[in-house]
């Protein structure tokens, strides 16, 4: 499993995991798409908006290894912003290609693209 060093590992101030320590020994979790709808916390809504902070500030528009990337997080924006980057695509694998489509993040997260937010 990659370990993607200078990602931040959890939202500040918060217990919203952003990454993980090691794999799952009983199996990886795959990434399935979550609903987000319109009541959700406020608070989960800034760990969303700063995780694609986090991934545009790593990663940009290239294609990325899901690697120690927590699974829970990633489904929020998984088939929204962040899309798979290769055909076949296995949810289930730390080595699965991922990337962010700019359009639908940047009109979702419009903040996530201006700069320092981590506060």
């Amino acid at each position: 499993m990659l370990k993607h060093r200078g990602f931040p590992s959890r939202m500040p101030g918060s217990d919203f995991q952003f990454t993980i320590r090691r794999a799952n020994p009983k199996g990886v979790t795959p990434l399935t798409r979550r609903e987000r709808y319109r009541d959700r916390k406020a608070v989960d809504r800034r760990a969303d908006a700063l995780f694609m902070q986090a991934l545009w500030e790593q990663f940009g528009d290239q294609p990325f290894e899901r690697g120690n990337l927590d699974a829970g997080r990633l489904s929020w924006l998984f088939g929204r912003e962040v899309v798979a980057a290769e055909d076949p695509f296995d949810p289930a694998s730390y080595e699965a290609l991922l990337v962010i489509d700019v359009a639908v993040a940047r009109a979702s997260f419009p903040d996530a693209f201006d700069g320092d937010d981590w506060e």
